[in-house]
């Protein structure tokens, strides 16, 4: 039995056919859904990148305890839980911020490949190729930060010809040939962690103007600067910026596809458990600003796909609309492997999708250390700012899911027991 981890990083769910999307072709994941249980109410713990590879990492929660950081000296990781029990153990990712020094995210594989050139990722330093911004960056008369990354991305990517050298790709050819190079195809463990659809939304042709409207020839900006969108992106803008993102999201969809069939082609696909998650979503002008540039936790952003095959068949086309966060991973895969693991705050879902449990708890958890913390209940949608350049806010989750009307006003006592709920837990944790 093997563990096969699929990770695609600022993966709307609201963007996948199996939830719900009608207008963006991914057909491979959905027919993968299919075959799985769907998870309809995930939610990243917290945000963003690190911080929630940190959770999937401990089974733990890290909301209250820590943000961006390097993993510490004391965790008990997930790859080192299993290399200790003879698992084959492989990381493979673009994602550089997990790569940066110190961060120790390949603690405990036995086998790490990195990808180098995501985002803006110091990779190519040949200074003289010859890089124009044109077509991917727009200047609000301020930024230096993103143009300057933009810059280093189109030095990344120098000598791109098609879709085959896109870092999606990459990842997942990465993955096929470590796999293809095993003697032994079994008790495995393997992370792929790939950094697409997240920006800069560069995707090659024909994904690039998939999603146009008929006679748009843009302007398409690959790398926008996150925040508000007002008096910096007009509407034609903001158009090609979502349709460039959908474009990404279908081509990653055609290599986590293939990806899936070489695992059918080396036998792997049926004795696999095989997951398919991100990290978090992406705001795309929901709430009048572009990127993850503020630490308001909106649907947009904490929701996340997680899709799980069992080779059993548990769960196998079901929607589960139970809450689950990210300290769910760890446990999840450990129960299967049939792995004990050290103290962990989550819970296994495979109960849930046997049909022997209905919940885990009744709420998840969201925010930014530091910043904010969100509880969710089916109802309420309930952040509390821990910073004074914000104020809490109560969406009503059935009447309102797009979270556009706050409504604490109208609800004090609502608010009062979410924040109750809420801090009782957190304050609870060890």
């Amino acid at each position: 039995m093997n563990v096969i981890f699929i990770l695609n990083d600022s993966f709307r769910p609201d963007h996948l056919g199996c939830y719900g999307n009608k207008w963006i072709k991914t057909p491979n994941i959905d027919a993968f859904a299919k075959e799985a249980a769907v998870f309809t109410d995930a939610h990243s713990e917290c945000l963003p990148t690190i911080p929630y590879r940190t959770s999937c990492f401990t089974g733990r929660f890290v909301l209250p305890f820590r943000g961006w950081q390097r993993l510490e000296t004391n965790d008990i990781l997930l790859a080192e839980v299993l290399w200790d029990k003879g698992v084959q153990t492989a990381l493979i990712s673009d994602v550089y911020h997990m790569h940066k020094p110190t961060m120790a995210f390949e603690r405990g594989f036995d086998y790490v490949k990195w990808v180098r050139g995501h985002e803006y990722d110091p990779w190519e330093k040949d200074a003289s190729i010859p890089v124009d911004v044109t077509g991917h960056y727009k200047t609000d008369g301020k930024d230096k930060v993103v143009l300057k990354g933009t810059e280093q991305y189109l030095r990344n990517r120098h000598g791109w010809k098609s879709d085959a050298d896109t870092f999606i790709a990459q990842v997942m050819k990465e993955g096929m040939r470590y796999l293809d190079g095993l003697k032994k195809r079994d008790n495995v463990f393997l992370w792929i962690d790939a950094f697409d659809p997240h920006e800069p939304w560069d995707p090659m042709p024909p994904f690039d103007r998939m999603y146009a409207e008929p006679g748009f020839n843009g302007p398409f900006i690959t790398s926008p600067i996150p925040g508000y969108t007002k008096g910096y992106l007009n509407e034609d803008e903001i158009k090609g910026i979502k349709a460039l993102y959908a474009g990404k999201v279908s081509q990653c969809d055609k290599w986590v596809g293939i990806f899936l069939d070489h695992l059918k082609k080396l036998g792997m696909f049926e004795n696999s458990l095989i997951i398919f998650n991100s990290d978090h979503g992406e705001p795309l002008n929901e709430h009048g600003f572009i990127r993850k540039a503020y630490p308001t936790p909106y649907i947009e952003e904490t929701q996340i796909p997680l899709i799980i095959r069992h080779p059993e068949g548990w769960g196998a086309g079901k929607k589960f609309d139970c809450f689950v966060n990210s300290p769910e991973i760890m446990p999840t895969l450990l129960d299967f492997m049939k792995v004990k693991g050290p103290k962990m705050h989550g819970s296994s879902l495979i109960p849930i999708m046997k049909g022997e449990k209905e919940k885990i708890r009744d709420f998840a958890l969201s925010g930014r250390f530091k910043q904010s913390w969100r509880i969710m209940t089916k109802k309420w949608a309930f952040t509390h700012y821990l910073t004074s350049e914000y104020q809490d806010e109560l969406f009503d989750r059935v009447n309102d899911p797009a979270e556009q009307k706050n409504v604490l006003a109208e609800h004090p006592k609502e608010r009062d027991e979410l924040e109750l709920q809420m801090r009782r837990f957190l304050n609870e944790l060890r």
